[in-house]
């Protein structure tokens, strides 16, 4: 008697579209191919400190809603245009959250918010929303979670992230050395910054990896190594990161490995107590630094929406425009911010000239 021994506990597959299928539903135009273009190399620059504007990376914790996220990115957009000399703006378009036990886990996973997971559906409303940020011209920060789903988006991203969780991850180092767009990797959650320092080191290195390809089939990638990665900041179990002194002990263990010693700030997460306010006091401190000649800093990251805080996921009527993961900044919150952060550059340069 022939046992079975696969798939015991898989109750349904359902197949996926090719990432190329998706592609050419939502193609990626010349415009958009060239701001996505430009905002890489723009991103990479500020972060090996050949321009001395920062890197502000801000926007929604996870975004639930393509019209609401659509009106944020409006928004963004007039205020990243106040400030183009002092400031490169990108949005936070995340669609994948890491959950410590269960939860929602993205609008890929489940875009209909009911535990359907039309995955399909959610692959192609993410990519839809991605093209559409990029004609209203901003660049599109993300996190890379799952290691395939990036083949069907990654052409449209010009920031991203590898998570607190998966920083240790040897596939995630090895995706990160062949995106095509400058990595962050944050410390770990508890709040290690030599494993962030260990996977910017080996994601700038060659790897051999299996993967998917962009037809939908499975194929081994070699990459070349991405020099455009850093470290994130962002705080752990032991409290914030972000201070004067952690800062130079981050910057010292980046010289110690032969890194640029330039990094990013999260000003959300532990660095704020998961308080989605104390980022403004986050943010501010950074500025007063920065205004006084402060350059490791190259980039600051802020969770913010259209209305402040949080709810459940499973609301109904759900609130138009507030987060369903983490509590973020409301917009009138956070537009001061962009202006203190841009004032702190314009500070610093009058300080140097």
């Amino acid at each position: 008697m022939h046992r079975q021994t696969s798939d015991l506990r898989i109750r349904t597959t359902r197949p996926l579209p090719a990432p190329a299928t998706v592609e050419s539903e939502h193609p990626l135009d010349d415009a958009g191919s060239e701001r996505i273009d430009a905002a890489r190399r723009d991103i990479a620059a500020i972060m090996a400190g050949r321009d001395d504007r920062l890197l502000v990376v801000v926007g929604p914790c996870s975004i639930h809603d393509p019209l609401a996220a659509v009106e944020y990115a409006r928004l963004l957009r007039e205020a990243a245009a106040r400030h183009p000399g002092e400031l490169r703006v990108a949005m936070r378009v995340y669609f994948e959250k890491p959950r410590t036990v269960v939860g929602w886990k993205g609008l890929i996973n489940d875009p209909d918010l009911d535990g359907t997971f039309a995955i399909s559906k959610g692959l192609r409303v993410a990519r839809k929303l991605m093209v559409d940020v990029t004609a209203l011209g901003l660049p599109i920060a993300t996190e890379f979670l799952d290691t395939t789903l990036g083949q069907y988006y990654a052409d449209l991203v010009s920031w991203g992230a590898i998570g607190a969780r998966t920083v240790e991850s040897q596939v995630h180092r090895e995706l990160a050395s062949g995106l095509s767009m400058p990595v962050g990797f944050k410390n770990r959650t508890d709040g290690d910054v030599k494993v962030a320092v260990d996977a910017v080191r080996s994601a700038r290195h060659p790897h051999w990896f299996p993967t998917l390809a962009r037809d939908g089939s499975p194929a081994c990638m070699q990459t070349s190594g991405n020099e455009d990665t850093h470290i994130v900041l962002r705080g752990g179990s032991r409290g914030p990161n972000y201070s004067e002194a952690h800062v130079r002990e981050a910057v010292a263990l980046l010289a110690a490995n032969g890194l640029p010693q330039r990094l990013m700030v999260d000003c959300s997460h532990a660095n704020s107590l998961k308080d989605a306010a104390r980022q403004a006091a986050v943010a501010r401190d950074l500025a007063g630094r920065i205004s006084r000649g402060e350059r490791a800093v190259a980039a600051v990251m802020i969770e913010s929406n259209l209305v402040g805080g949080s709810q459940d996921y499973g609301a109904r009527p759900l609130v138009h425009g507030r987060s369903v993961t983490d509590p973020c900044l409301s917009w009138e919150q956070t537009l001061p911010l962009l202006s203190e952060l841009a004032d702190a550059v314009r500070a610093r340069r009058q300080a140097s000239a």
